[in-house]
């Protein structure tokens, strides 16, 4: 025969059986869904794998996102598809590291788009995103500008912190350097996008063949809203050293965490401070 402190300590004992892991699910929040996309149709970079990896590598250190790879447009698009495929419905935010004129039909392209602007999801450029899609207006018109040459090729850049309020960029020093290859962009304008990083003009080699911005505004990274979504852009990530540097991997953790809403930073344009 069971004693009832025995039978009291049973009891407690099953009670936390049954509680603890339903406390245990309240108090972990669902992870978000981050495609990052690494179709290539023109220049191939040798840093794209290691870009993609270190995305995946922030999501689950973090815990805060899932990542899946993929390097052809399969899943952009809002069509049902079969054998297990997901779909843009499935996902939070998508990130192209991509280059040239990508193999998609008009489908996937408004899909993409209403996945922006219409659902309120995410963009995330890396490095070559703007030497994407020339031929499809809307899309620079969205990631906020064209590759339009690097002058400099890959250089110790000296960069400025613009705007040391926003989430994203806040853990930088006022001044610093990486070891990257920076794009100068086309179709760009801070009427449209807001700046947070971006090259400084006063050192740098302005007789260097290739130089087309007479303003001297080459911009790092931007962030703008496009109808109910988030966009971030930066032309860091064509160097495994440019990837492996803290405050560059806390700038894409941080961008990423503001495309999917789960922080708050104003997107609103200004003119260069």
């Amino acid at each position: 025969m069971k004693s009832p402190l025995l039978s009291s300590i049973l009891a407690a004992a099953l009670a936390a059986c049954i509680l603890l892991p339903a406390a245990g699910q309240q108090t972990q929040p669902k992870r978000k869904r981050l495609l990052v996309v690494g179709a290539v149709e023109g220049f191939q970079h040798d840093a794209t794998s290691y870009g993609m990896a270190t995305l995946w590598k922030l999501g689950q250190d973090s815990g805060l996102w899932e990542t899946y790879f993929k390097t052809d447009v399969q899943l952009l698009t809002k069509k049902k598809l079969g054998a297990n495929a997901k779909n843009l419905d499935y996902f939070d935010a998508v990130a192209f590291y991509t280059t040239g004129e990508l193999k998609m039909d008009d489908e996937q392209k408004a899909a993409l788009m209403s996945f922006i602007k219409d659902d309120g999801k995410g963009f995330i450029g890396v490095h070559s995103a703007p030497d994407t899609f020339y031929k499809w207006p809307e899309y620079g018109e969205m990631l906020g500008g064209y590759f339009d040459g690097h002058p400099w090729n890959t250089f110790e850049a000296p960069i400025l912190l613009e705007d040391p309020a926003h989430p994203i960029v806040r853990h930088f020093p006022k001044q610093f350097k990486v070891l990257d290859e920076i794009y100068q962009a086309k179709d760009y304008s801070r009427e449209k996008c807001r700046v947070l990083l971006r090259m400084d003009e006063n050192k740098l080699d302005m007789t260097k063949k290739g130089i087309k911005r007479a303003d001297k505004d080459f911009a790092i990274a931007w962030v703008k809203e496009y109808g109910k979504g988030r966009v971030f852009y930066s032309t860091l990530g064509h160097t495994e050293e440019s990837w492996n540097d803290k405050n560059v991997q806390k700038m894409w953790l941080e961008a990423v965490k503001w495309a999917m809403k789960l922080t708050d930073g104003t997107a609103q344009p200004r003119p260069r401070p």
